[in-house]
């Protein structure tokens, strides 16, 4: 993958119209290098989730452009877009989506049946520490177990890029400070670009960059010259 991650130019996204328009984000600008941590921090309708999910190439933008890599996403198809999701990204949300008729393995199994140079479910698991647990099923896990599960299946197919919104939001600190301990974990090991959108203004200090929006915009970049340990982020 090329040094840059993603390049945006004037991305707007306006959901509705006239008096009931929603204007969610308002001509957003942004250069992300490859392999940094990268926290998208603002309060909730700031528009840090609306611009994920551009970049995830899971919404399209009202205007503007926006790059992966070398290759502009604006421009695809929608089957180019899931070839793109497919190969390139890992998602990790709020609540974690595990199939609850499966264990931890067979729900990271499903990711590695369709990737192209996927780890082993084990491997994966291993990763996030969970390989004694493989053969648990969801309600057998705590939160923070089911979470790291959720991460183990986002890399199982090795992808340049992890997308996490709100990862932390259901957890409790002690257990939300694990989870950002895996992802960062993660990202010294495989040189994975880590995207994280959220609210806890305390995220921040592991990044490497951080971005924080209001209002549909971006108010600030700013580079952090020594991330901290996630272990040791005040809640």
């Amino acid at each position: 993958m090329a040094d840059t991650a993603y390049r945006a130019e004037g991305l707007t996204r306006t959901y509705g119209s006239g008096h009931s328009a929603v204007h969610a984000l308002r001509g957003v600008d942004l250069d992300l290098p490859a392999g940094e941590i990268v926290v998208l921090l603002g309060p909730s309708g700031s528009g840090k989730s609306t611009l994920l999910n551009i970049l995830g190439g899971l919404d399209r933008p009202t205007s503007g452009r926006v790059w992966f890599g070398a290759e502009e996403l604006t421009a695809m198809s929608d089957r180019t877009l899931t070839r793109y999701r497919r190969d390139h990204l890992g998602f990790i949300f709020q609540f974690y989506n595990l199939m609850p008729s499966l264990t931890a393995e067979e729900n990271v199994e499903l990711v590695t049946e369709i990737a192209r140079n996927p780890m082993t479910p084990a491997e994966a698991l291993g990763l996030v520490g969970l390989k004694e647990r493989a053969g648990h099923f969801p309600s057998q896990l705590s939160g923070g177990e089911q979470q790291r599960v959720a991460i183990a299946r986002a890399v199982a197919k090795q992808p340049d890029v992890l997308l996490c919104d709100e990862p932390t939001g259901a957890l409790d600190s002690t257990t939300g400070r694990e989870v950002l301990g895996v992802l960062q974990a993660l990202n010294r090991r495989l040189g994975t670009t880590v995207l994280i959108v959220t609210h806890a203004a305390a995220t921040a200090g592991m990044a490497d960059r951080v971005i924080r929006f209001a209002d549909g915009a971006i108010r600030s970049v700013e580079e952090n010259a020594a991330p901290c340990p996630a272990g040791e982020i005040e809640w």
